[in-house]
C-alpha cells in the first residue's frame, strides 16, 4: 500500500514537471516572436 502511494505521488510530480517544461517552452516561443516583430518594425 505504501509503495502504491509513493508511486502515485512520483507520477504526479513527474507530470507536473513535464507540463511546466511545456509552459516555459511556449513562453519562450512567444517572446521570440515578439522580438522578431520589434526587429521588423525597427527595420522599416
Amino acid at each position: 500500500m505504501k509503495r502504491a502511494i509513493t508511486l502515485a505521488l512520483l507520477s504526479l510530480f513527474v507530470a507536473g514537471v513535464l507540463s511546466g517544461c511545456n509552459t516555459i517552452h511556449g513562453a519562450g516561443k512567444d517572446v521570440e516572436r515578439a522580438g522578431e516583430k520589434i526587429q521588423d518594425a525597427s527595420g522599416k
